[in-house]
């Protein structure tokens, strides 16, 4: 990659306004990218490369006639196949498209079109997003870039989301997160991932897997990019990006009082638990209070996960009524479950429901004396997709890779995961920053706080094998 991608997207900024750059070219840039890497990252279901150079074109237009539409106007962005994109077909993870109602643009896809963003493509996903390893049987498993050896998976279900990110050629990608669908791939691949609180971002013209929990999110390689990212798409942020970047900015370490939950931090592969834990010691030589807490609600909320959840029964309707017609042809791993999913009983439904309700607001309660509880965002190494090619070696390992993120969404949380180290088999370790309903700020400032402290994941990690930058 040039230098141009290789930037922040606050840097790359000045120059397209400064005329240093122009959109067309950061476009033939990634492109460029694409091609020399795409065959072996597996990114991407579907590009139109034509149709990326029209919107690049079109964001310098608005540049040269003085008009700004603020810091993603001209910046290459990626979208999950799930999400409703003019001049594509949405086929969210199945073998062929889906009816032409799933192609309509929804608010999230509205607010990156104001922002004149050009779209790279659309990335893989996994079936119907369920699942959080990254694996798909009709159209292959994108390649996770920090393991020039083995093929590894990149997280799911946004499972093309990160690895765009690192081929180089989208600054932002846009997942959804029902389970940890942005925040698994986001640590699996040493990116940054915002889960927003639900309801806040609008999931029209997505396709769903859980009414109940479906929430939108952004992908960047680094925190500042991703609250840039956020600013554009917020409907509730009516302050500039550069303006939102420079107030969280205000935001220290010495300032932050952190929760550390033992329970995220149980069953850790190698290396997990310590990279972390070695991230909070420098916070805390930084000057964050760290304190321990104990958040039993998490562990219950697993064990209805385990059962189903809400997701389970709810994606079960959407395939036995609308997608019908997909029944037959659903990824074997999905298929082996489905027998389980249909039996849970509207009575279980409710009641579960109404349990997660209560445990959410008792968590609430549990969190008032710190401002954010962390630890590790996914618990397990990435494994090779070799290990997950059965039912049961799927099952375990998925059921792992979700354990610490389902929190968030099952007890409505907003959380961000930052990358923070390698893990003993040199994979990205995520740390996870979780608030309050409706406090995304507050976790992003503190990601940011964070981030300034311990560094990019490429001042920390170094960079992935495989990747273009």
């Amino acid at each position: 990659m040039s230098n141009m991608l290789n930037e922040s997207i606050e840097t790359i900024g000045k120059s397209l306004r400064d005329g240093k750059t122009t959109s067309a070219a950061l476009a033939e840039e990634a492109i460029a990218n694409h091609e020399r890497h795409g065959a072996v990252l597996g990114a991407y279901k579907s590009r139109n490369a034509d149709q990326f150079r029209a919107e690049a074109k079109a964001a310098d237009a608005v540049f040269a006639a003085g008009i700004d539409f603020g810091p993603l106007q001209g910046i290459p962005v990626s979208v999950k196949d799930l999400y409703g994109v003019r001049g594509y077909e949405t086929c969210a993870g199945t073998p062929a498209p889906l009816a032409d109602r799933w192609e309509t643009e929804g608010p999230v896809v509205g607010a990156l079109r104001r922002s004149l963003s050009p779209i790279s493509g659309k990335t893989h996903t996994v079936e119907f997003a369920f699942g959080g390893l990254g694996t798909n049987a009709h159209w292959g498993t994108p390649r996770n870039p920090w393991d020039a050896v083995a093929h590894r998976v990149p997280g799911g279900s946004s499972a093309g989301a990160g690895v765009s990110l690192w081929e180089g050629s989208a600054l932002v990608a846009l997942g959804s997160d029902t389970a940890g669908s942005v925040r698994v791939p986001a640590s699996f691949t040493g990116t940054v991932g915002i889960k927003t609180s639900f309801g806040r971002w609008s999931v029209d013209g997505i396709v769903p897997l859980s009414p109940s929990l479906d929430t939108a999110g952004v992908l960047a390689r680094t925190v500042a990019d991703a609250i840039l990212a956020f600013a554009a798409i917020d409907p509730l942020t009516d302050i500039p990006g550069t303006a939102l970047l420079a107030g969280f900015g205000d935001v220290g370490a010495a300032d932050i009082h952190i929760g550390v939950c033992d329970h995220f931090f149980e069953n850790c592969d190698p290396g997990v638990a310590e990279g972390v834990k070695d991230a909070i010691d420098t916070l805390a030589v930084a000057g964050a209070r760290v304190s321990s807490i104990d958040l039993p609600e998490a562990a219950e909320a697993d064990e209805i996960f385990s059962r189903g959840g809400l997701a389970a029964p709810e994606f079960a309707a959407f395939i036995n009524g609308e997608m019908q017609d997909r029944k037959a042809t659903l990824d074997p791993n999905v298929a082996a479950r489905f027998d389980s999913m249909e039996a849970i009983s509207a009575v279980d439904y409710l009641a579960r429901r109404d349990r997660l309700r209560a445990l959410s607001a008792s968590l609430e309660i549990g969190m008032a004396d710190v401002d954010v509880v962390i630890g590790p965002t996914v618990p397990i190494t990435p494994p090779v997709v070799d290990a997950v090619a059965d039912l049961e070696g799927y099952r375990t390992h998925n059921m792992a890779a979700l354990r610490n993120t389902r929190t968030a969404n099952l007890l409505n949380l907003s959380a961000v995961t930052i990358p923070v180290a390698l893990d003993k088999a040199g994979m990205p370790v995520g740390l996870q920053i979780m608030t309050p309903l409706d406090e995304d700020e507050r976790a992003l400032a503190v990601a940011l706080a964070f981030e300034t402290v311990l560094g990019t994941a490429p001042q920390r990690l170094g960079l992935p094998p495989l990747c273009a930058v």
